[in-house]
């Protein structure tokens, strides 16, 4: 319901002017809003309106959240590259043991998830042993890091390479079966006999065992490597015999 306005009519004269009464119109109580014309601002509020002590204490807080945000990205920076070398063999720029075990939860987890395929590699080298007791550990530092370069060629950028231990590398390949991991392991001699290790102008013969198993879930990171080991030796001994 609309409200009518209850105030007595003013009194006009014949012009129709409004007659001049003994009370003087008043301004208005209401004042308008001040208007800000300030240019610079500390924080939102007019520099104009700081006291020089308020300015100072404000600039000094700016600049060490400032210096916070600096050492707090350094210290970020430090983590990130600390947890890059924990996860890192200490010889080789591949995954430890440790964070491939991880890795192959994750993937378990993501194969139970989202019912894709994936395959666990268990790589032994062979004649690995006679060189390091025919030429020394440098000559078998030389095969690892050669041996490691080329599976992380070999495998897509999405796929991970790990150093299990000793002469024994690891491969999960993410959406690979268990057919299609074989034809690609099956290749990796061959780039080897294409292209031998040659180390102080002697090349070294190096070749390598392997055993393939689907990542499934419903077991743990360590049952999949004791499948997948367990195959490779199976591999092994019929290369042998």
């Amino acid at each position: 319901m609309k409200i009518s306005s209850t105030s007595a009519p003013r009194a006009t004269d014949r012009s129709g002017r409004a007659a001049k009464s003994g009370v003087q119109s008043t301004p208005s109580s209401v004042s308008l809003p001040r208007e800000i014309n300030d240019t610079t601002s500390i924080m939102g509020i007019p520099e104009e309106e700081l006291t020089p002590r308020v300015r100072d204490a404000i600039m000094s807080l700016m600049a060490e959240v400032d210096n916070l945000r600096q050492s707090l990205g350094q210290v970020n920076r430090r983590l990130n590259d600390t947890e890059q070398l924990a996860d890192q063999d200490p010889l080789l720029p591949i995954y430890n043991r440790r964070a491939f075990v991880r890795e192959l939860t994750r993937v378990q987890a993501s194969v139970e998830r989202y019912k894709t395929e994936a395959s666990l590699v268990y790589i032994d080298l062979n004649k690995f042993k006679a060189i390091n007791d025919n030429l020394g550990h440098e000559a078998g530092d030389a095969v690892l890091s050669q041996v490691a370069k080329r599976l992380v060629e070999s495998v897509r950028d999405t796929d991970i390479v790990g150093r299990l231990g000793g002469d024994e590398f690891g491969l999960i390949l993410s959406r690979t079966d268990v057919e299609s991991a074989r034809i690609l392991i099956n290749r990796i001699p061959v780039l080897f006999q294409q292209q031998p290790i040659v180390w102080n102008d002697e090349t070294l013969t190096v070749g390598l065992s392997s055993g393939v198993v689907p990542i499934q879930s419903g077991s743990n990171a360590e049952q999949a490597l004791n499948a997948a080991d367990a195959a490779m030796y199976e591999n092994k001994k019929a290369d042998i015999s």
